[in-house]
């Protein structure tokens, strides 16, 4: 999805949400403990779902889960 349609002051925070995401699968692969990793990759999946979430909602394309 674009973020052409997204007003500014949602901009900021949806990237904030997709790079903590990305840190957070950067830090499950150097985790050598198979839980600690399994408990970040979701982590990141569910703030990447929520990101997208927002971004969907945020331009007028789907409505808040209820």
């Amino acid at each position: 999805m674009s973020d052409a349609r997204i007003p500014d002051e949602f901009r900021g925070r949806l990237q904030h949400m997709r790079e903590k995401a990305q840190e957070l699968d950067q830090a499950a692969e150097r985790a050598d403990d198979a839980q600690e990793r399994d408990r970040l990759k979701e982590k990141a999946q569910r703030l990447r779902a929520r990101s997208e979430q927002e971004s969907g909602m945020a331009a007028g394309d789907i409505e808040p889960l209820p």
